[in-house]
């Protein structure tokens, strides 16, 4: 069945989202080698702050975001302390101990770790599915986690993979509080990093020195924050809103984590495991399936 004009332009909404989500775990492991885990969660949330700022402007959201920073100041600020504050401080300490190929394909576990935490605090019923998803997700764990020695247990970075695994649990989290708010995206992703910037700035010049980082630096950041945090999000959100069936675009997430493999391999030369593929092709089954209607 041919395609109505509508699904058409969220099919090209989707896949550049896609492409470009594919890119950012070469964009992480490149802005490490000028920056600490710190300093690139600084550095990308401000250039998403700023992005993301200009379009709510051009949107004419400057009524919206007065009104809701006035009605939940708390709640915003909490939000902005757990994404991007902890959960980008958590993920790049992961990509900083592991490498890309195998932080990647961990963090895309948060969907599983998600029907747990929506069970424990929103008390949903976990679904047989889900413990069969579970179980094929978190033996890709083991097996990217241990590269192939699952019995032996020997884990490459046990810290790394700690966490990894903790990002997504916080990633969880942060869709779970704002299943409590029913603002736009735009507004509630520029009032959070707006509110988190401050503590990131500060803490950054405490901690860390500026006056070292390149320009390949600030460029990579900027990538970062410009792709990964900020325009390839609403390119997403525009293509699950125009599409007229979500269920034609939402499979597309899947090959990003393939594609990104082969760009970390082709760009920065990193050693792509048997071990990492078969894992994320369990990962990756095993989400599917949780998808599948009854």
């Amino acid at each position: 069945m041919a395609l109505s004009a509508n699904d058409k332009r969220a099919m090209i909404f989707a896949l550049a989202a896609v492409l470009l989500w594919s890119t950012v775990a070469t964009a992480f492991k490149i802005t490490l080698n000028y920056l600490t885990p710190l300093q690139m969660v600084t550095g990308a949330s401000t250039v998403s702050f700023l992005i993301l700022l200009a379009i709510a402007l051009v949107r004419g959201k400057q009524q919206l975001l007065l009104l809701e920073l006035r009605r939940m100041p708390l709640y915003y600020l909490l939000i902005g302390l757990l994404n991007p504050t902890l959960y980008y401080l958590v993920l790049f300490q992961a990509y900083h101990l592991l490498p890309a190929s195998e932080a990647q394909p961990l963090n895309y576990t948060w969907a599983i770790a998600l029907t747990f935490m929506a069970a424990v605090f929103l008390k949903q019923k976990i679904r047989k599915r889900d413990w069969i998803a579970s179980a094929f997700g978190y033996l890709g764990v083991l097996v990217i986690a241990t590269r192939g020695d699952v019995l032996g247990l020997s884990f490459s970075n046990p810290w790394g993979v700690f966490w990894a695994l903790l990002s997504t649990f916080l990633w969880a989290s942060y869709w779970i509080i704002n299943t409590k708010r029913n603002a736009e995206s735009i507004v509630q992703l520029v009032l959070a990093f707006g509110l988190a910037l401050p503590f990131l700035i500060v803490l950054s010049l405490i901690t860390t020195d500026w006056g070292t980082v390149p320009w390949q630096g600030w460029l990579a950041v900027s990538y970062v924050g410009l792709f990964e945090m900020g325009v390839t999000f609403l390119l997403w959100m525009t293509a699950m809103k125009t599409a007229s069936n979500t269920s034609l675009i939402s499979n597309l997430i899947f090959l990003s984590p393939f594609i990104s493999l082969l760009l970390l391999n082709q760009i920065i030369g990193e050693t792509i495991h048997l071990s990492t593929i078969a894992g994320l092709v369990l990962i990756v089954s095993g989400l599917i399936f949780q998808r599948l209607r009854q």
